[in-house]
């Protein structure tokens, strides 16, 4: 299988020179996400809308190149503030709980804007 570049159609992927998320063989490799709703462009205040947000767009995504949200097997989260962690994990456990991949939460000083509370990138492997 060829290497595929999928894309939300964001701005930002064309301008920074980056693929929402590359295909490769067995894997998917899904680029830090932020919680923009992709179809207004919009970013919620809260992080938990955001967090949700984040992991409909790397859903969507993973679809798209053929995988399910079942095949993450490796999560990094980027907040901005230790304060939203537990709010960040409810979202987490509800989406991954049962797939429980390897994760890693980072406390950082900030992201690209400062609307921005969290970023959440992902690895997949296809089930086979």
């Amino acid at each position: 299988m060829s290497r595929r570049l999928i894309s939300t159609g964001s701005p930002f992927e064309k301008a920074a020179g980056y693929s929402r998320a590359v295909i490769d063989g067995d894997f998917a490799f899904v680029a830090g996400t932020t919680g923009y709703d992709y179809s207004t462009m919009v970013m919620p205040v809260d992080v938990v809308s955001q967090t949700r947000n984040c992991f409909k767009t790397i859903e969507s995504v993973l679809k798209e190149g053929g995988f399910a949200i079942t095949d993450v097997v490796r999560a990094t989260y980027y907040i901005t503030d230790a304060r939203d962690a537990d709010a960040v994990f409810g979202v987490c456990g509800e989406t991954l709980g049962d797939i429980r991949p390897a994760s890693t939460i980072l406390i950082v000083a900030g992201l690209l804007k400062p609307e921005m509370k969290i970023e959440i990138e992902v690895t997949a492997k296809r089930r086979t």
